[in-house]
């Protein structure tokens, strides 16, 4: 026997690996004989997806799970056929009983999960404005020209072409090829690469320190956070800021905003799990504010030094999280929150399903409006990935011509709305609602009807 079996995540370690998609046994893919019927060595085939059995933030072995979610595809895997047998993961979440840290044990290799990545912000007028606000606010606040700015997941390169303006030196990672090397043509120098300690090394020998780190909606996607912590710490000045944008826990529980939930997302943050993170690394959560992207965000700043006295914003958030059972020694509350999250949700399905039900005995179209990542946790979350919606429509061109994930509901250009003319509109991409229901004000002014299922069940 020519092959050996991992029992361990090549990724973190951990022996906690389930069997999730098993194949026939093959020969090797490449290895193309000489002749016919040569007996080849077959080797089995079959995915593993790994469940962490440790807390990702602190390392205690103490997880309980909260909350559970059917299983789904990949969140951002849209086949290019309708009905392909696509495997699907594990999705719940579980608690770590000593630092509260709410994470997903299971674990997807990000090579799989981000090298292809079809999300561009770039697409969205409200998050190229979001940016816009947001490089303003970091301009103002930190002195920038000349400054070396390294965002972490840059994308497209939106929020970087701002800070750029504003005098600063930038300069993106993001291991998604394609964007990255569209990035870089648009004028952004943007590395292809994941953020670690190499890709550090490599920074500083080209560039120097940085004065500025940020990222925004990926510091939920790492399962090393101390590790990308500490990566942070080696690239700023010793004056040098951390500023990240992340879906906020307590917000996702108090708007039902479950379908934020999906294997991208490894990590929901609160800030009283991070606080003693960063400080064991010699690092000072100085800031926090909400911020109102994906239904509810938190932008954190975090000082490159030691014992930095913090805003009165963070003690602000903290009184909240104790509340809610998100912070250390909370574990009743926090198992009593989740529980209330759980019948929440089953009162949406329960309503979203009927008034899609309705339409549909009384011979309605529905569409969907956005193809987001979030519609594939929703849409197997309601049971709606069969027959629940005719076709969605979305203006990422990366995106149309495909298919959700796990369905057979197919992506199109906004025109189909008009060209197919259905009855119902369920907004899924939600947290666009406002600006997508402006758009659609023709559509209502016909007697369509417009359904927005979160954070409440509203029908316009």
């Amino acid at each position: 026997m020519t092959y050996r079996v991992r029992e361990d995540c090549r990724l973190c370690g951990s022996s906690s690996l389930t069997k999730v998609l098993e194949l026939p046994k093959t020969p090797l893919a490449n290895e193309f004989p000489a002749a016919p019927n040569v007996d080849q060595e077959k080797f089995p085939l079959w995915l593993a997806a790994c469940g962490r059995e440790d807390c990702r933030l602190c390392g205690s072995s103490s997880l309980t799970k909260v909350l559970e979610l059917p299983k789904t595809p990949l969140a951002n895997e849209f086949p290019a056929a309708p009905n392909v047998d696509q495997e699907k993961f594990p999705l719940w979440l579980a608690a770590c009983g000593a630092c509260a840290h709410v994470q997903l044990p299971v674990v997807v290799d990000p090579e799989r999960l981000f090298r292809e990545y079809v999300y561009v912000s770039g697409t969205s007028p409200v998050f190229v404005e979001h940016f816009r606000k947001y490089a303003a606010e970091l301009a103002a606040y930190y002195w920038l020209p000349d400054r070396l700015v390294v965002e972490i997941g840059s994308n497209d390169g939106t929020l970087l072409q701002f800070l750029k303006s504003a005098g600063a030196k930038v300069l993106g990672i993001d291991p998604a090829t394609k964007i990255a090397e569209a990035a870089s043509a648009s004028g952004v120098e943007t590395w292809p690469t994941f953020f670690d300690n190499q890709t550090v090394d490599t920074i500083l020998a080209r560039h120097g320190r940085a004065s500025l780190v940020v990222a925004n909606n990926v510091f939920a996607h790492a399962d090393d956070l101390p590790g990308i912590a500490r990566a942070v710490q080696r690239l700023l000045n010793p004056e040098g800021v951390f500023v990240f944008e992340v879906s906020y826990l307590a917000d996702v529980i108090k708007g039902t905003l479950f379908d934020t939930i999906y294997h991208e997302h490894i990590s929901y943050h609160a800030l009283a799990p991070l606080i003693p993170m960063f400080a064991s690394l010699g690092m000072s959560v100085v800031d926090a504010k909400r911020v109102d992207t994906h239904g509810g965000s938190i932008r954190v700043t975090v000082s490159a030094e030691r014992d930095v006295p913090a805003e009165a914003s963070v003690e602000a958030l903290l009184l909240e999280e104790f509340e809610m059972g998100l912070t250390p020694g909370r574990g009743d509350v926090m198992r009593e929150t989740f529980g209330t999250l759980a019948q929440a949700i089953a009162t949406r399905k329960r309503g979203v399903r009927s008034v899609l039900g309705d339409a549909r005995a009384a011979g309605k179209r529905v569409a969907g409006y956005g193809a987001p990542a979030k519609a594939t946790t929703l849409l197997h979350a309601f049971g709606l990935e069969i027959g629940g919606i005719d076709f969605v429509v979305d203006d990422s061109p990366h995106k149309q011509g495909r298919y959700l994930p796990g369905t057979s509901i197919p992506i199109l250009p906004s025109s189909a709305i008009g060209e197919r003319k259905p009855d119902v509109i369920v907004v899924l991409a939600w947290n666009f609602a406002a600006s997508i229901l402006e758009k659609l004000a023709s559509f209502r002014e016909a007697g369509g009807v417009v359904v927005v299922p979160l954070p409440d069940l509203t029908i316009y």
